[in-house]
């Protein structure tokens, strides 16, 4: 599969353009662009700015998911867990970050701090009914299906 372009502005000299860290991965290493180290207290959320901006081409959306490595060693995730970019959106690419450790935790500029994916979306018309079909299934929700 060929792979889609997606045009970045650098607005920080610094700035590192997003990058996988291998052939096959499917998120691109977004990493910190800022003058100093930023320390995360327990339970602190901090915002990191990765000095980039980026056109994602319509019918896409940027996905911004927690580095593995980081959230499971040392305890910072994205505190929405998952960040949505929308294609229209010009904005700088901010990663919040959330300390889920019983320690302190610092970023570095240039420490990769979160992975961006690009993943097709489906846009939806929503339309109010007054019925909706039934299902086996039904109502049964939160591991309803398990046993």
């Amino acid at each position: 599969m060929e792979p889609i372009t997606v045009k970045v502005k650098k607005l920080d000299p610094r700035a590192v353009l997003p990058s996988r860290g291998s052939p096959f991965s499917a998120g691109a290493d977004l990493r910190a662009c800022m003058d100093a180290p930023v320390t995360a207290a327990p339970g602190e959320t901090v915002f990191i700015h990765t000095g980039l901006t980026a056109e994602i081409p319509e019918g896409y959306a940027g996905f911004v998911f927690a580095r593995s490595g980081l959230a499971s060693k040392q305890g910072l995730a994205p505190a929405n867990k998952v960040g949505v970019v929308d294609s229209d959106y010009r904005g700088e690419y901010m990663v919040a970050l959330h300390n889920h450790a019983a320690a302190p935790v610092t970023v570095n500029p240039g420490d990769r701090v979160a992975q961006l994916v690009i993943m097709p979306v489906m846009l939806a018309d929503f339309v109010e009914v007054q019925e909706l079909t039934d299902t086996q299934r039904g109502e049964g929700g939160f591991g309803s299906t398990g046993r």
